[in-house]
């Protein structure tokens, strides 16, 4: 489970992160609005920890653009703010929770437990394809499909982005925890395994090359 953390505050923001790691959990660090959104651009995340300054609304304003680009993705907000009224904005604006500063971290894991059990499904059904990320499990007309690890990955960032182009920097960027580290080539691999274990067996396109660009998710497109 991925969880973005929107925290100014650099000490918070890394003792969050830290608590998060520990619980086995995959959590980033943005600690404004711009960064918060370049990473929502790139990576799928089910939940997000949205800091709420009392001076500023923005950030509140944030929730709705993470409902419409990610509607399954939870959004629990944070904040010093100590009103009934804020709370409730918060809620009204699409928050799925809100709890005050300072943070009890038992409470927070226990809430971000219940929201991620209890969310949205991130199931994707497309026709006859079933993407299941939780169970890693791919199921094309009633037959399961053999795929695993980073191809299975590179294949359901696809298709959370059914028809968007996305790039080699951003498959590597969204997928490798250490992204500088690998080549851009295991990218080719990864699509190779998915159309040989894929789309070739079953007579399909799941995913087509945009030259120079990078790939796009196709599916229902069958092989002429």
């Amino acid at each position: 489970m991925r969880i973005l953390i929107i925290e100014d505050d650099v000490e918070l923001g890394k003792a969050l992160s830290n608590t998060l790691t520990e619980e086995n959990y995959q959590a980033d660090i943005a600690e404004n609005l711009g960064d918060a959104k370049y990473y929502l651009d790139i990576r799928n995340y089910d939940l997000v920890l949205l800091s709420w300054p009392p001076d500023n609304k923005s950030h509140i304003d944030l929730i709705s653009t993470i409902k419409t680009d990610a509607y399954k993705t939870s959004v629990i907000v944070f904040s010093e703010r100590p009103d009934k009224e804020s709370e409730i904005e918060a809620l009204k604006s699409g928050a799925d929770d809100f709890i005050r500063k300072p943070l009890d971290y038992d409470i927070l894991l226990v809430r971000i437990e219940a929201k991620l059990r209890f969310g949205i499904s991130n199931i994707i059904e497309i026709e006859d394809l079933i993407i299941n990320p939780e169970e890693e499990k791919i199921i094309y007309q009633d037959e399961e499909i053999e795929l695993k690890g980073k191809p299975f990955e590179v294949l359901t960032h696809l298709a959370m982005h059914k028809d968007q182009i996305v790039s080699k920097e951003q498959l590597l960027d969204a997928i490798w925890e250490e992204p500088e580290l690998v080549t851009p080539n295991v990218i080719e691999v990864a699509i190779n395994q998915i159309r040989q274990k894929m789309d070739k067996p079953l007579d399909i396109t799941t995913i087509e090359t945009v030259r120079r660009r990078g790939y796009r998710f196709c599916f229902p497109k069958k092989i002429s």
